[in-house]
Order: structure tokens, then sequence, then C-alpha cells
């Protein structure tokens, strides 16, 4: 416990001023957000130096005034180093003077940053005053060892009945949504986030959005959703637009890594959405080559990997002793034509804990939200499920399992036994009761009532039109008859055989009354 403690203090204690005396460089080659600079041979990777405009300030002065450009070192050269430029790059000209801050790059974070939107840098987009810093977080740290953490037993309910019954995430893990362009990723991630107010605000996760080089209009628009559904205050979000210079879009999944991370401290739970980190490869490749760092394969360098997998290792659940907070991360990747194979897309499987996968030609069928149920997987399973939802969700996965076989066969096979036909049915119904409009989230004692209802029969000989109208009928009879069900099942997280035997007699009469939905 102590050498962990000794190792934060470290930690925290590199980012503080490191020279006594101050070092001064000079810039000697500039270009495209890149400069060369000569005479600060003891600056350190990651280290931020400042662009001195030449009006004489002091070093603390220069770095309170509101126009301060400060770039970042990201190669050490034998002569030189290279530095991007966290801005705009044409206020720097050859012959200009730089200074060493000797501090680690780090973003200023305190509570109030909840509810807030703030750049890579800690600087405020949304005009609402400034944030009372309680902390620097370096933005890129080492991830806590395996025997700092623990288990992931914990629920993330993101309110989407076909993830948290097959495909559960738990508090710490790592779960990528992919998929190709417009198949609602954005839309499950951003679910997720909306799903957490259900959550007791003791339990409940601060959340993270992290855009990476998304337009403006969209950012706007998601923050916008996120206020209309009284998300925001529990959201913090970090911005990069397609215009921002490739270092910003490079640091921006870093920096939402620093924030959760100064929450999971406290012991408190964090979720990230790191939205997309296809296009944080993109903006890596082009400041990689940029610094003329040798590319690999598809132009991309060779530590693309690694950029990946220290991003999302930071992504834990702390043990008992260190507070036993967490960080949630569900990182989002594009795939092209729906290729899982490609460079960028195989190495983030690879890092995570499963995938849910979305498909374009069930999307375009009307099955919202578009999950392939076959190549979706959690690696973490029931261990982060409830005891309610592990105890409905076995039959349905069985369910869909067998239709997804027996729909393919089905083309081919004119005639088709009783007993096929039945299981083709039943699996239409199954899918038909997982469809989710957007926003629409279901809390999960909601949920668990809705499958164990289906799983109970009270779809046996619906028509497919009419199962959500059923579903929405039953869910309304027990929330006006019944509630005790509902707060029984959110309190001791599992469906008692007393509740279960009550609900399966009230499914039948519920049969008998709304006959008509039958016909």
């Amino acid at each position: 416990m102590s050498t962990i403690i000794e190792r934060i203090k470290k930690e925290l204690e590199a980012i503080e001023t490191t020279t006594a005396t101050e070092e001064i460089g000079t810039v000697i080659a500039v270009g495209d957000g890149v400069a060369e600079i000569e005479g600060i041979k003891d600056a350190r990777m990651m280290e931020m130096v400042l662009f001195d405009d030449g009006e004489g300030k002091s070093l603390k002065e220069s770095m309170e005034h509101t126009s301060v450009l400060f770039g970042l070192v990201l190669n050490l050269e034998e002569e030189s180093v290279k530095v991007v430029v966290l801005g705009d790059g044409a206020r720097v000209r050859e012959g200009m003077l730089v200074r060493r801050t000797g501090k680690l790059l780090s973003i200023p974070v305190g509570k109030n940053i909840v509810g807030r939107v703030v750049n890579p840098l800690g600087e405020i987009l949304d005009g609402k005053g400034a944030i009372t810093a309680e902390r620097d977080m370096p933005i890129e740290r080492v991830a806590y060892g395996v025997m700092e953490r623990s288990a992931v037993n914990e629920p993330i309910h993101t309110g989407i009945k076909a993830i948290d019954a097959m495909i559960p995430i738990g508090r710490g893990q790592r779960e990528l949504i992919i998929g190709d362009r417009a198949t609602g990723k954005t839309v499950v991630a951003i679910d997720t986030i909306i799903n957490q107010k259900y959550e007791p605000k003791e339990t409940r996760p601060i959340c993270i959005y992290v855009a990476v080089g998304q337009k403006d209009s969209k950012t706007a628009r998601i923050v916008r959703e996120l206020e209309e559904h009284g998300a925001m205050e529990y959201t913090i979000v970090v911005a990069t637009s397609a215009a921002d210079p490739s270092p910003l879009q490079f640091l921006a999944p870093f920096a939402g890594a620093a924030i959760g991370e100064f929450f999971m401290e406290q012991g408190m739970d964090a979720l990230i959405v790191y939205d997309d980190l296809s296009k944080h490869a993109v903006a890596y490749r082009q400041m990689s080559l940029l610094l003329r760092r040798p590319p690999g394969r598809e132009a991309y360098p060779g530590d693309i990997f690694y950029l990946h997998s220290r991003l999302l290792e930071r992504a834990a659940k702390l043990s008992e002793e260190l507070g036993g907070g967490s960080l949630t991360a569900l990182p989002i990747i594009e795939t092209q034509e729906g290729d899982v194979s490609a460079y960028i897309p195989t190495n983030v499987i690879s890092i995570t804990d499963g995938q849910i996968f979305l498909e374009t030609d069930l999307f375009n069928k009307g099955i919202r939200p578009a999950l392939n149920v076959g190549i979706s997987v959690s690696r973490v399973g029931s261990s982060a499920q409830t005891k309610a939802m592990k105890k409905v969700s076995g039959k349905i996965r069985l369910e869909l399992a067998q239709f997804r076989e027996l729909e393919a066969f089905m083309q081919f096979a004119g005639d088709l036994d009783e007993d096929t036909k039945k299981r083709i049915e039943s699996g239409r119904r199954y899918t038909e009761l997982l469809k989710q409009d957007q926003h629409a989230t279901m809390p999960f004692q909601k949920q668990v009532i809705s499958i164990f209802a289906a799983n109970a029969g009270i779809l046996d000989g619906a028509p497919i039109a009419q199962v959500r109208v059923i579903e929405q009928e039953f869910l309304a009879l027990i929330e006006r008859d019944k509630a005790v069900f509902e707060k029984q099942i959110e309190t001791e997280r599992a469906i008692s055989d007393e509740a279960a035997a009550e609900l399966t007699q009230m499914i039948e009469e519920f049969k008998k009354t709304y006959a008509h939905l039958y016909a």
C-alpha cells in the first residue's frame, strides 16, 4: 500500500517545476504545426514549452496570459527537440524564443468541471465561467497494476435491453462499440450516459464524453440532447473539432482519461466514451508523419498499438485499499464495409474486454440497435450482471442463437416442421422485443420484468406487430397495480420465487384481459 502511495506522490511531483534556472531555446525551423527547437537539450518527453511573444513577461505572467501558446515536446533528438504546437501554428516563426515550463502536460481538474464543456488543455468552451482546479492531473501516466485492481463485478446499465441482457458491461471494463458509419454507435454510447439518471445519486457514475475530431455541429447537438434529458448534471464533454490541429485531437482521449482518474481516485465511478478512436489514430498518424517518424502498416507509426493500449489500460476497478473507484471505457471504432479485420479495429479488439458490433444490414432492416448478437461479446459476462438479470437473460440468448441458425437455413428449405416454425416465430418475437427507439432507455428493473414476461410466454401467439404494444401494456399494468415488484427488483437486484409466481399469474390474466392484442 505504501509503495502505491509513494508512486502517486512521485507522479504528482513530476508535474511541478523541476528547473531552478530557466532554460530558453530558439525555433530553428517551423512548418505544419511542428517546430524544431535548439537550446533546450534537457527538455523531457511530454513536457510543455511556452512560445515567447517577446513582450518580456516572466514565465508565470506568460502562462497566465489568455493568448498564451504552448507546445508539446514529442521528439528528443541529438541536437534539437521537435515540438507540436498546441494551437495556431501560424503564430510560431523562426527565431522565436521558447521557454521550458518544467511541467509535464497536465489538465486542471476540480469537482465543478462536471456539467462543463472543455478542450484537452482544460480551456472552457461553453462560456459559463472559470473552473476551480483542485488538482493538475497528468495527461499521460502509467496504468494501475494488477495488484492494485479488483474484479469487475458491478454493472453499468446501458438502458438497452439487448446489451444489458446479453452483452453486460461492468464498472471498470473496456467494451468496444464497433460498426460502419451511421449504424448508431454514438447513440448507444449517449443512451448509456442518459440511462445513468436512473441510478441512485450516491452510486451514479460521472460520465465523460470525448469528441475526437467531430464536427462542431454534432458535438453541440449531443450536448443539447444531454441537457434535454438532464444528463449534463453528471457529464463532462471534452471536445475537439475536425478543424483543430492534430496534436489537440491526439490529446483529447488522454485528457478525458485524466479527468476520469481524478474521480476514480476519490472512490467514485466514472464512465468515459471515446468517440472515436479511428479519428484518433488518423490524427496520431498525421502528427507522427510531420514529426518524421517512420511509417509502418497503412502509414500508421509502429507504436499505434501502444498508443491505444496505454490509453485503454487506464480503465480499471481499483481495490478497496485504494478506495474502490472505477473507470469504465467505451471506445468507438468506425469500420469500412463491416471489415473488423482491418488494422486499427483488430488492434482495439485485442485490447478491450469485448465488443458491441453494430451491423449495417440489420440497421437498414429497421432493427435498432442494429446489434449482431453473434459477433458481439462481453468477456466479463454474467459477473457484471445483477442476479435478476442473470436469471432471465439465459433463455433469450439461447433463443436468438437458435433463431439465427434457423433463419439462415430457412432461406433454402421449402417445407419446415412445426417445431422449427415455432422456434423461428419465437426468435422473431424476441428480436422485435429487443428493438428500442433512440434515447428510449429503460431502467434495469423494467427490463427484467419485460424479459421475464417474454420467457414466461406473454408473447406466445401474438402477431409480430403487437409485440411492443403488449410489452408496454404489461409494464404499465405492473406500474399501476404492482409497483412493489419493480421496487423490490431495484433494491434487492433479484427476483424472489414469490414474485416470480405472482408475475406468472399476472401474465395469464393479462392474456385473457387483452385477448384483442393476440387476434
